[in-house]
């Protein structure tokens, strides 16, 4: 079996752009899809995907370890982000391809399921003013789906420090969830790389009253001796590791001994197999992971994979149920969520397949990304200017056979 082409379509979610991909082979109707989802890089995602296909087309996608060390090792480049989530939408694609030509689903292969369903924290949720009585209300909207755990960003626009006002107002926001869903409620802080060292740890030293299960990345992630001194100097544990794109950055992280929940997000990962390494690896360090997913519903899929078969997996983020309505007709089917849990599926590969026919009705608009030091970005409005849609890399006469193909 051989890899024949790549196929990409960049679809038009309001908050960010989600850019997916098909993975054609020489079987016939044997095909992987991936997603390489990243904020506001749709389109710059798409082009490293097309320009890697020399690295991927030609090859068996059972050797997965092959394909990634060609993508990336070989090319003796470091394309961070963009380039990760390029290698990224290719190799999930391999691995579905594995699960639906071996009849078994992702997990079942990468040490078997472990975990009967996973517990969801829910995000995106909190759309509307930033003050403490709207997000206590949409917080109590979420509670009753039946989630128990629920993470939000408080900080408004903030970026290092924050004034007294803004200080005031963030912790109000804090205070007010927590009054609203009592003290049962799991609470994520998002800090979104936002704070300096001190800033962090002022913040720190007071979320600790509404015992919150963790306040994640409050400063960035490219010095990671910052993020461990907040650790170190906060009774409020920290998560981290969204950001990074390299087992090496989790080794130097976990050989500090002061973060315990790691969040790798399989994307800016590479896929789900160096993902599956930190998670062994956070294993060995006493630690648990909570991946990251704020992408699209390929992505939520392979979380799914990837938190059935880990021992030390703690809780998934999503956001699925607080997308886009129409995010229901573009996948089939979509993830399901029972009391708070995600239900594992047991169907091959992914255990999902995407409409293709549905993905161009919303086109790609370049304002669709999460301006996160702006004024009122938490609503998630994106933007109103459509741009023509792409469906790359489909010669003409292929395209109604793609679409025909798909189920």
């Amino acid at each position: 079996m051989r890899i024949t082409r790549a196929t990409t379509w960049i679809v038009g979610n309001p908050w960010k752009n989600w850019l997916f991909v098909r993975l054609d082979t020489d079987q016939p109707g044997l095909y992987g899809i991936g997603e390489g989802t990243l904020n506001a890089f749709a389109r710059t995602v798409e082009a490293a995907i097309h320009e890697l296909a020399p690295r991927y087309e030609g090859m068996d996608p059972f050797q997965v370890e092959t394909i990634l060390q060609r993508m990336t090792r070989d090319l003796y480049s470091e394309g961070g982000q963009i380039h990760m989530n390029a290698v990224a939408a290719i190799e999930m694609a391999c691995w579905d391809i594995i699960g639906k030509e071996t009849g078994r689903p992702i997990h079942d292969l990468l040490g078997g399921r472990y975990h009967e369903s996973l517990p969801a924290y829910a995000n995106g949720w909190y759309t509307g003013p930033r003050a403490p009585s709207a997000f206590a209300e949409r917080a109590l909207e979420v509670v009753a789906k039946g989630y128990a755990a629920l993470k939000f960003d408080p900080f408004g626009a903030a970026w290092r420090t924050m004034t007294p006002v803004e200080r005031t107002l963030s912790l109000d926001i804090v205070c007010a969830i927590r009054d609203a869903v009592g003290p049962d409620i799991q609470l994520m802080i998002e800090g979104h790389s936002r704070f300096s060292v001190s800033e962090a740890i002022w913040v720190g030293e007071r979320l600790a009253e509404f015992s919150p299960t963790w306040f994640e990345e409050p400063t960035h992630h490219q010095k990671i001796d910052s993020t461990v001194e907040v650790a170190r100097r906060t009774t409020v544990p920290v998560a981290t590791g969204e950001s990074f794109t390299s087992t090496h950055q989790f080794a130097e992280l976990l050989s500090h001994n002061a973060v315990h929940i790691l969040q790798p997000d399989p994307c800016n990962m590479g896929g789900i197999w160096r993902t599956r390494q930190v998670c062994a690896m956070a294993d060995a360090h006493y630690a648990v992971v909570a991946p990251h997913q704020a992408q699209g519903p390929v992505c939520t899929a392979l979380c799914v994979q990837l938190g059935a078969c880990t021992p030390n997996f703690l809780v998934q983020e999503l956001f699925d149920e607080f997308n886009v309505d129409w995010e229901r007709e573009i996948v089939s089917p979509p993830v399901e969520v029972v009391n708070g849990h995600i239900q594992i599926p047991t169907r091959p590969g992914l255990g999902i397949e995407l409409n293709w026919s549905e993905l161009d009705k919303h086109p790609y608009q370049v304002q669709n990304f999460l301006p996160l030091f702006a004024q009122g970005w938490e609503r998630r409005e994106g933007g109103d200017t459509p741009v023509a849609a792409s469906a790359a890399s489909i010669p003409a006469a292929d395209e109604a056979s793609v679409e025909g193909s798909a189920s």
